[in-house]
């Protein structure tokens, strides 16, 4: 492949049309070139310390400076009042004594042997204070009607300069169409009053940028009064002629001004000549004698006439504005321009103003001479050096002038030849992202223009033209850089008069990229909230990586608070404590010195809705008024709804209450409002955040009195003593009174009955009704009534009256308890533990009272496996109102049971239900209570278990199933083992894999499944030892014996024995047994207990036995206890005692409970109450609905009635709830042996 060499020149040399710096390197000899300059004024203020005069500039050889002043030559160093900078030509005037001397124009020259640089002129101002003179004025005299000029004269200073005149008194002097200030300061009167007379008349001038303000000495103005006094027509005092002319710069501010005097006062106007209006940007000022126009464009170029006229006549005056420039480039000269030996350059210099400036040329800062350059031509506005040799190398300058001003400008021409010089280092290491831009540098001068060329120093060595540009300064741009461009690159700078080269290395790294951008999120106002942003990098530049932060694009950096801020902790930006100002676009930028990934996300903050504004009361009615309010923020998340609240100063002054939400669309509301209320409102605005805080009060408004709106609600009639009925209702909220004087008219009679309404007028919200019938129907109405009259007409409703109330019995009370119980039993099998047991109500008659509920008591009695009678533990269920049915739960399996039931009132129970029988059925057993993997030796071990205390059925067998588990704790297949019989407690596996971990599952199975699994996990083990073989057990009642052979017969080594009590779970470990004893005997054991015995070949009672056994002690007969004793004559005669002292207390109860059957006050006083005792043997539990099942728990059968709960203390409110939901609680009673 051939090499492809791309050219590119390294400079131009043509001339452009805008004045750009051609860059020379100061290895090369060149003229001088400003570099700072003063500006074109300086002013030396009073409260200045200096001014700088600067002049810099650079050059090789290095420039050397001298300055003129006013034309003149002026050599600083030789005042040693000036301060001079070391290496420029810049010097200091200070403010010193007769400073002034120093104004003038300056000019500074910068010079080396191949010509000299200038610059502009600065004209130096040393500002004094100004200051007015110091004059006696005369008095003006003059007669009324006259006209009157004051003149100021005001000193001349730094602009801006403002000019007013005021009294001595500081009172400023009133200014009109008759009397006004001119430009120049002037005082002008029209024509003179009486008014104007006065003798304090200052002139004031205003200097700001010397923070200074000078007058004039007072005038004095004398207005004589006469008796005849003669119109005259206007006669202009500014300006003075027919027509002038103004010269204005575009830009500036042009003023016009005409003032006239005459009586009576004339007016002014203004027109531009050949034109309907004034120029755009006019305005008439100064009572109309004014005309300014600001920024004055071509437009405003022309004719203007100022008209004065008052009844007598008028005058005019002509301006002739002429819109001008100062001079400007049209096209500057080139700053500096190379040349080759013999060739021909062109200066061109071209400025436009108006006037037209005019031209000055100059070289090396001298005025051309023709003379001395035979092939140098002035064409216009160009200059033409024909042949150029070294020695034509100097600075050309070019200055434009009109009366506007001046312009300057230097250009350096520099005549050589020379080989390429590269200005870029070399061997610079370049680094790119893979896929990014990268720009390798070759930056030359020469004289005449090199070509550059790249090379990449391998085989190949071109560049690909579609990804590599080289461009005209010599450099090269690589787009979408790969890993294959690493290497060396080359560039090459030739010309006629040399070549050059240098080098360069490409790095290619990987592209930043970020992996986790920030995500959108909405966060409320007052929480804490994150963006998470994370980046991959290349491997070398994580150390030189960073993430950054930006909000809207302003960098963010850690800045917080206790309350509020951020932290900013590389990809995490945590916000504290949010608020609304950091809403906003969020952009996490990672970057590396190559390049940078970004990524944004939006937070929006959420805040709760502000308050609402501007609430208007209209449409005022009595009984209603419409409310409008003006939502405002609602955050960034809807209103849902407006809450509307009210206050009135009356009954609860300052209490806000809730009257009406609307929907979050509307912004109105009409509100139903009370009578006789003095009421303001205030409203919320609820988004999804919450509701927010309330507005401000509206006006108020008082509703005038009315009748009630409405009757006391939730009457209730109860009974709570005999022959009494007690009624209460709930009375009228305050602010529903609608007027003063409320009252209650309550109304009742008997029900079914032939019977008059009886009333009273009560403003309680209590009545008690006495001397009523027990237990009778009653209706009862109640009406509200105010000052204004009668509420709407009251419902009628129903009630009992009270329940008699008698005690017979110091612990039972059946005056008015029911009579009958329910009958026709049954039961519904659910499943083993859950059943539906129902019965039919009893007849209402037999109740005497309101039906309170059911009590359902139940009680095992014993197992379908056994008859073996067990103690009772009867269990209850409480059931509010009147049902036909309940569910039972937590039932045992395959059991007997009997169940009965009763109904109460509010004064207790009614007789109990014959006892209903009924049975479970079979179930699923209990898991079993042990599994013990014992003797594990090779390929076998054995499995030993207890079978489960509760089989709820009969045991059919055994499920075992197991499987081999390996290090990782993964477990292999499962293997099943169906065990038939039911007495089995032991198994031995064979054909196991030894060294491997094995997890073992057992459950005990009835003909209704297999019960849950235990487990049991351990490790067979390789045969190391002969283990004792053989082995037996003999039970007794306290001890076992163990008998056990070792194959051999030689071998020895120590056993111990462990025995767990199942009862406790204690374990206890016998002393080291040697093996050879064959038998060991197990001492202090209980009877009738199950126990776990362990051989094992160490003293801990963990799993790893050699073999285990469970067995059940002998229970000791009765009569071996009692036997021996019975025959003992001690034991006879304690015995007889014991019957003697038993008779004698039942002698005493027998008189005390004959002694009478009424009960002294006190007694009766102390006894606790007895209205639920009905209960008789069974206490409350809890209720459930019918759907979920009761679990009940046992009670205590004694001969006291207990109530865990407390008694009823006042009839059913002891027991229900308002809404009839009954109270109460399990209670357990000892197991008694009904034997």
């Amino acid at each position: 492949m051939g090499m492809l060499w791309g050219p590119g020149v390294a400079f131009l040399l043509f001339l452009s049309t805008t004045a750009l710096s051609l860059h020379i390197p100061l290895e090369v000899e060149q003229p001088p070139t400003i570099i700072a300059h003063s500006p074109s004024s300086l002013i030396l203020f009073p409260f200045d310390l200096n001014i700088t005069l600067t002049c810099e500039a650079k050059g090789n050889p290095k420039p050397v400076y001298r300055w003129t002043k006013d034309g003149i030559d002026f050599n600083p160093h030789k005042d040693p009042r000036l301060i001079k900078k070391n290496n420029t030509g810049s010097f200091i005037i200070p403010k010193i004594s007769n400073v002034s001397k120093y104004e003038g124009k300056y000019r500074c020259y910068a010079s080396n042997k191949l010509g000299t640089a200038l610059t502009g002129e600065t004209e130096v101002i040393v500002q004094g204070v100004p200051k007015f003179p110091k004059e006696k004025i005369d008095p003006v005299v003059v007669k009324e009607g006259e006209s009157v000029i004051l003149e100021c004269k005001p000193p001349t200073g730094v602009p801006p300069r403002q000019l007013y005149w005021m009294t001595i008194g500081l009172q400023h002097i009133e200014q009109n169409e008759r009397v006004s200030m001119g430009l120049d300061g002037n005082l002008y009167f029209s024509n003179a009053q009486q008014i104007d007379s006065r003798e304090d008349y200052c002139c004031f001038a205003s200097f700001p940028n010397i923070r200074t303000i000078v007058q004039t000495s007072p005038m004095a103005v004398n207005v004589q009064n006469s008796s005849s006094i003669q119109q005259r027509r206007p006669v202009l005092l500014v300006p003075p002629a027919d027509q002038s002319e103004t010269h204005i710069v575009k830009g500036g501010e042009l003023e016009l001004e005409c003032i006239a005097e005459g009586l009576p006062t004339p007016k002014i106007e203004w027109t531009k000549i050949g034109e309907k209006q004034l120029p755009k940007g006019a305005s008439i000022e100064n009572f109309g004698k004014l005309l300014t126009i600001s920024k004055v464009t071509e437009e405003a170029d022309g004719r203007y006439m100022c008209k004065a006229k008052n009844s007598v006549g008028e005058t005019v005056h002509y301006f002739q504005v002429t819109v001008e420039e100062p001079p400007q480039w049209v096209e500057e000269p080139q700053r500096s321009q190379i040349a080759t030996i013999g060739s021909d350059v062109h200066i061109k210099c071209s400025a436009t103003g108006k006037p037209q400036p005019s031209i000055n040329w100059k070289r090396n800062g001298m005025p051309l001479d023709d003379t001395t350059a035979v092939q140098r031509k002035v064409l216009d506005d160009t200059i033409v050096l024909n042949g150029v040799q070294e020695k034509d190398s100097a600075v050309y300058q070019c200055e434009a002038s009109n009366r506007h001003g001046t312009i300057l400008a230097n250009a350096n021409i520099l005549i050589m030849n020379r080989p390429p010089l590269i200005l870029t280092k070399d061997y610079v290491e370049y680094f790119a992202v893979e896929g990014g831009s990268v720009m390798m540098h070759c930056n030359v001068f020469s004289s005449p223009p090199a070509t550059t060329q790249w090379i990449k120093d391998d085989p190949e060595g071109s560049l690909p033209e579609e990804r590599f540009t080289t461009l005209k300064n010599g450099s090269v741009l690589l787009h979408k850089a790969e890993k294959e461009d690493i290497g060396k690159y080359i560039c090459v700078a030739s010309n006629s008069e040399g070549r050059h080269t240098i080098s360069a290395e490409l790095y290619v790294k990987d592209p930043t990229r970020i992996v986790k951008a920030p995500q959108n999120m909405t966060v409320q106002r007052g929480s804490v909230a994150e963006l998470v942003c994370q980046a991959e990098y290349d491997t070398s530049l994580k150390g030189e990586s960073e993430i950054v932060w930006e909000k809207n694009s302003q960098l963010i950096f850690s800045s917080f608070t206790q309350d509020s801020g951020y932290i900013v902790d590389n990809g995490l930006l945590k916000f504290i404590n949010v608020s609304h100002s950091d809403k906003g676009l969020y952009t996490c930028i990672a970057k590396t010195p190559l390049d940078e990934d970004s990524a944004s996300a939006y937070v929006t903050v959420v805040d709760v809705p502000d308050a609402p504004v501007d609430l208007t009361l209209s449409e005022q009615k009595n009984r209603s008024v419409k409310l409008q309010w003006v939502p405002t923020k609602d955050h960034n998340s809807p209103i849902t709804e407006f809450v509307i609240e009210f206050e009135e100063n009356h009954w609860e002054p300052g209490r806000w209450r809730e009257i009406l939400q609307v929907p979050g669309n509307r912004v109105f509301a009409v509100l139903s409002l009370q009578g006789h209320i003095n009421y303001q409102f205030r409203v919320s605005a609820i988004n999804a955040v919450g509701k927010g805080p309330p507005s401000k009060p509206s006006e108020r408004y008082k509703t005038p009195p009315a009748v009630p709106d409405k009757n006391p609600e939730n009457i209730k009639i109860q009974g709570h003593l005999p022959h009494q009925m007690h009624i209460t209702w709930e009375p009228l909220l305050p602010v529903e009174h609608n007027a003063p004087d409320l009252e209650y008219k309550l109304s009742y009679r008997h029900m079914g009955v032939e019977d008059s309404w009886k009333e009273q007028m009560v403003k309680r919200h209590s009545f008690v009704v006495r001397d009523t019938p027990t237990f009778v129907p009653y209706e009862i109405k109640i009406q509200s009534h105010n000052s204004q009259g009668w509420g709407p007409e009251p419902q009628v409703v129903t009630g009992y009256s009270g329940e008699d109330f008698v005690f017979w019995h110091c612990r039972h009370n059946n005056a008015t308890v029911p009579l009958a119980a329910p009958e026709n039993l049954a039961v519904e099998v659910i499943n083993s533990t859950l059943l539906r047991v129902s019965w039919s109500p009893v007849p209402i008659e037999t109740v005497r009272g309101h039906l309170a509920g059911h009590t359902v008591s139940y009680w095992r009695t014993g197992s379908v496996l056994s008859s073996k009678k067990i103690p009772v533990e009867k269990q209850t269920l409480m059931l509010p109102g009147n049902r036909t049915h309940a569910l039972i739960a937590g039932l045992k399996p395959f059991s007997q049971y009997n169940f009965t039931i009763s109904v109460f009132n509010k004064r207790g129970s009614g007789p109990t239900s014959a006892p209903y029988s009924f049975s479970t059925p079979e179930g699923v057993p209990e898991r079993v209570p042990i599994l013990r993997a014992t003797n594990a030796q090779g390929k076998t071990i054995t499995l030993v278990w207890a079978p489960p205390q509760e089989a709820n059925g009969v045991l059919t067998g055994y499920s075992l199933q197991y499987q081999r588990m390996n290090e990782t704790m993964d477990v292999g297949d499962i293997y099943s083992v169906n065990i038939t019989s039911p007495e089995k407690t032991q198994w031995l596996l064979q054909n196991l894999e030894m060294g491997s971990t094995y997890k073992f599952y057992l459950s005990a199975c009835t003909k209704q499944g297999c019960g849950p699994p235990i487990s049991e996990e351990v490790s067979s083990l390789p045969l190391a030892f002969p283990a004792p073989s053989n082995i037996s057990f003999t039970v007794s009642d306290t001890y076992a014996k163990i008998w056990w052979a070792t194959e051999g017969g030689l071998w020895e080594s120590e056993l111990y024995i462990s025995v767990m009590n199942h009862r406790d779970g204690s374990w206890t470990i016998s002393e080291a047994i040697n093996s050879s004893q064959s038998f060991y005997i197990i001492e202090g054991l209980e009877p009738g207990e199950v126990y776990t015995v362990r051989l094992s070949n160490n003293s801990t009672h963990d799993n790893s036995s050699i073999h285990e056994e469970v067995f059940k002690t002998r229970a000791r007969g009765m009569e071996e206890v009692y036997g021996g004793i019975s025959s003992k004559g001690w034991f006879v005669g304690l015995m007889c005692a014991v019957a003697l002292l038993t008779l004698a207390v039942l002698i005493a109860c027998f008189v005390r409970k004959n002694k009478g059957g009424k009960y002294s006050v006190k007694e009766k006083e102390d006894l606790p109450d007895m209205e639920v005792n009905g209960l008789k043997e069974e206490t409350s539990a809890e209720y459930s609905d019918d759907e979920k099942p009761l679990q009940a728990i046992s009670v205590d059968i004694k001969d006291d009635i207990s109530v865990s709960s407390g008694n009823y203390s006042d009839g059913v409110e002891a027991s229900f709830e308002e809404d009839g939901s009954f109270i109460g609680e399990y209670t357990r009673r000892e197991p008694v042996d009904k034997n």
